[in-house]
């Protein structure tokens, strides 16, 4: 089977770009032939904002240069992932017009929030699920703080919607828990289009060998959402542990001088690490800090990560979080947004080592049950094979 992996990489890397790889490096295992399409929103600083704002809503040049790339290559299937900015959903009638079966992965949820995350001001928000025009982001100015970039999202969510193009463009859709499946038909998609397979981890870590771990890690996006700051709070409560952070964002420089205010010499931030060297840093921790605040976190790689390498993960109990870690067996569960009852649970983890050691073993069996690369691609090639027969 020969397949075109269709993605448009922001300007800040992302864990869109690491399941892009991942599933690239997947098929090419499994003998198939794969050709990648791709853009970079780097290219925008070039443009300008007339040109940006129009190749978002629609991207005539997308449409034609995808329409060549499919007949030059001859793919079976288009895989999509990221089509924001400079893709643009043109690109789908480019595989229409060449018979060419499109699965879209939801990565994030862009096609109801023009922030892609249903939270803002510290808290969930749903304002723009299922309206036909996603006023309310405009008004807040939900994408980069700006009302008119915001503007242009919700033209572009707008038009598609009066368009059809997530009917009738799209033939199978990827959530990645049935929470979202369940979330993206309340927001207006086809149920019979949208089919769950989660993330996954190639190539396996490996079960750590050695030690109970010697400090707790957070990796992630250092924003609001990512439930940082009630990360930090706890940290002011905890004594004797250490904490790892590796991650950049919004408030990285807030987070340095939180801890240089605070005198928090336990915590660490971590510069940029190869996948080797991430794998280290996971293997050495005794416990995962999952602290996200956003209800609407579309999945948890780095728990996944952690999961496999036998690590527990402490998460919010709320949302995607609370599914993927099962209190009690593979990791604990806090109250959202509530600093004392994280710290009670780090510290409890802390001098546990047992029962935390236990809860990694359960984690691990997790993996190979459910988020193991050979699951993952007998998933997929099911929903190959039923959108070529769909689309035949």
């Amino acid at each position: 089977m020969k397949i075109v992996l269709v993605h448009n990489f922001y300007q800040q890397p992302g864990g869109e770009d690491t399941v892009f790889a991942s599933e690239s490096t997947l098929l090419r295992q499994n003998g198939h032939e794969v050709v990648e399409y791709i853009e970079d929103n780097h290219h925008i600083n070039k443009m300008s904002r007339f040109n940006v704002a129009a190749q978002t809503i629609w991207s005539h040049r997308s449409r034609q240069k995808m329409l060549r790339f499919l007949r030059d290559t001859q793919c079976d299937i288009a895989h999509f992932h990221n089509t924001f900015l400079l893709i643009s959903p043109s690109a789908y009638y480019a595989c229409r017009e060449a018979g060419v079966p499109v699965i879209q992965a939801l990565d994030n949820l862009r096609l109801f929030c023009p922030a892609a995350t249903f939270y803002r001001d510290g808290q969930i928000c749903e304002d723009c699920l299922g309206k036909m025009l996603p006023w309310p982001g405009i008004l807040h100015s939900c994408y980069r703080g700006s009302r008119a970039q915001t503007s242009v999202v919700v033209a572009m969510l707008a038009i598609h919607r009066w368009l059809k193009t997530w009917e009738k463009q799209v033939d199978i859709y990827i959530a990645s828990t049935e929470f979202y499946r369940q979330k993206f038909i309340e927001g207006g998609l086809p149920a019979e289009k949208l089919v769950v397979k989660p993330h996954f981890v190639n190539p396996d870590p490996g079960f750590k060998t050695g030690g109970s771990g010697n400090y707790a890690l957070f990796i992630g996006r250092l924003d609001p959402e990512k439930g940082v700051r009630t990360l930090l709070r706890a940290w002011q409560l905890v004594k004797g542990i250490p904490l790892k952070i590796r991650g950049d964002g919004r408030l990285l420089k807030e987070v340095q001088d939180f801890i240089k205010k605070n005198h928090l010499g336990s915590i660490e931030i971590v510069n940029y690490l190869s996948k080797e060297e991430l794998n280290l840093l996971i293997k050495g921790a005794r416990f995962l800090v999952w602290p996200s605040e956003g209800h609407y976190e579309t999945f948890g790689l780095v728990a996944i990560e952690a999961f496999a390498c036998g690590i527990p993960v402490i998460a919010s109990r709320t949302g995607v979080m609370s599914t993927i870690v099962e209190d009690g067996r593979t990791g604990l569960h806090f109250t959202t947004g509530d600093p004392r009852d994280l710290a009670t649970k780090a510290e409890w983890a802390w001098n546990h080592t047992l029962t935390i050691a236990k809860m990694g073993q359960e984690a691990r069996r997790e993996y190979e049950a459910e988020y193991s690369a050979d699951r993952n691609y007998e998933m997929l090639m099911k929903i190959y094979d039923r959108a070529m027969r769909d689309r035949k």
